[in-house]
């Protein structure tokens, strides 16, 4: 089982829920309009949280409800390619198409538990 994840907001996962597919690609941007869906690795994740998010928890502003989804590829019909952003670079999980709701095996609160902001000493378990 591979598990790949995808961080977003509540409200964008509740509509994906009521819909039956998750078609949001990264932070403000559909599916339609990127190509694909943005997706990491648990190690990568602490970087793109605080890349996308750095004013999820800013003193003044109203906090994002965040919510990480936990995919696992082998449920996906749609390709998953690992692409870099640049030449040499880190590569990602690119989901291309829509994420059928069945294929998010778990579905957790960002940060985690204990966290003081969006970069984690270490990656949450994957134990449930």
């Amino acid at each position: 089982m591979t598990e790949i994840v995808h961080l977003t907001e509540r409200t964008l996962w509740d509509e994906a829920v009521r819909a039956g597919v998750y078609a949001q690609s990264t932070r403000g941007r559909t599916l339609a309009e990127e190509g694909f869906v943005h997706c990491s690795t648990w190690e990568q994740l602490p970087d793109v949280a605080s890349f996308l998010y750095p004013d999820a928890d800013a003193p003044g502003r109203r906090a994002l409800e965040l919510v990480l989804l936990v995919i696992e590829s082998e449920r996906l019909s749609v390709p998953v390619r690992y692409e870099a952003a640049a030449p040499g670079g880190p590569e990602f999980p690119h989901i291309y198409g829509p994420v059928p709701t069945e294929a998010v095996v778990r579905v957790e609160s960002w940060p985690p538990p204990g966290c003081l902001g969006l970069r984690p000493s270490e990656p949450p378990s994957t134990d449930r």
